[in-house]
């Protein structure tokens, strides 16, 4: 069995380049754990200190976002494409405006956090 996995190009710093990868993995859980063995800096955008998947990586297989698929429970099928899309989120209020920030927190839109290396 191949899954046809596409990396976003906010990845691909991470990746060497890679914008595409095949997979055997049988459902999320497995998939997510090849990503991170195949490209060990992604482990961190990835997953959130828990081991949980970051709530803004959003999967999407044949166009169709995981979650109403069954989420972790979906067995991917021989030709499956597989889409991983972080949110794009985050920012600050400038000159800690708080009436747009009350936290006055500058999170990063691509991980989340509010100190990172993604830049």
């Amino acid at each position: 069995m191949s899954v046809k996995v596409l990396l976003p190009n906010a990845f691909q710093k991470h990746t060497d380049g890679t914008k595409e990868i095949q997979s055997s993995a049988h459902n999320l859980p497995e998939l997510i754990t090849e990503i991170e063995t195949s490209f060990p800096a992604l482990k961190t955008h990835l997953r959130d200190e828990q081991g949980q998947v970051r709530r803004f990586i959003n999967f999407y297989v044949n166009e169709e976002d995981i979650r109403f698929l069954g989420n972790e429970k979906y067995d991917f099928k021989d030709g499956d494409e597989v889409l991983v899309i972080p949110s794009i989120a985050g920012g600050c209020s400038p000159h800690g405006d708080t009436r747009f920030a009350p936290s006055q927190l500058c999170c990063c839109s691509y991980c989340g956090q509010e100190e990172c290396s993604c830049a």
